[in-house]
């Protein structure tokens, strides 16, 4: 069991270690990435789905970063598609002066997307907690009227 374990962590280092000797080579990057972690309030980037009332999504650009089929089955409504992979190289046609709400299925993904945004500049880019499974489990757009109820 240990060996597999230190197996697997040598695979990782050596895997990784591209992206060190990558970041070492450039500066910005580096910078950038210091950047992006030096948040006030690590959790102001991201958003339950208790947090949202019904009516507020639409001031929203909910960006769906699934796949197409899993979008075309059903998505959070008002959301625009484009596959997480796509994002960035798509980042001209997303707001600067609207918030972003972008998520996948678990957020893991989206996560990413929100990351890169950041560092290229994009504050204005919000997590939804859990993606959309969480979403859906915690009461879709009723999550916020479930969670106030009887307040």
């Amino acid at each position: 069991m240990l060996h597999r374990i230190g197996a697997g962590l040598a695979v990782t280092a050596a895997a990784l270690a591209p992206l060190a000797v990558a970041a070492q080579a450039h500066p910005a990057a580096v910078d950038a990435l210091e950047g992006y972690f030096d948040f006030v309030d690590a959790n102001a980037g991201t958003f339950l789905p208790e947090q949202i009332p019904a009516e507020d999504y639409p001031k929203f650009f909910v960006l769906d970063v699934r796949e197409a089929a899993p979008f075309a089955r059903e998505h959070i409504s008002g959301a625009v598609n484009i596959e997480w992979r796509q994002v960035f190289a798509q980042r001209a046609r997303l707001p600067r002066d609207r918030t972003i709400l972008v998520y996948c299925n678990t957020s893991a993904l989206a996560g990413q997307v929100a990351m890169a945004l950041r560092i290229d500049g994009f504050e204005n880019v919000r997590l939804l907690f859990g993606g959309f499974n969480e979403w859906k489990a915690r009461g879709g757009l009723e999550a916020h009227a479930r969670a106030t109820r009887g307040r």
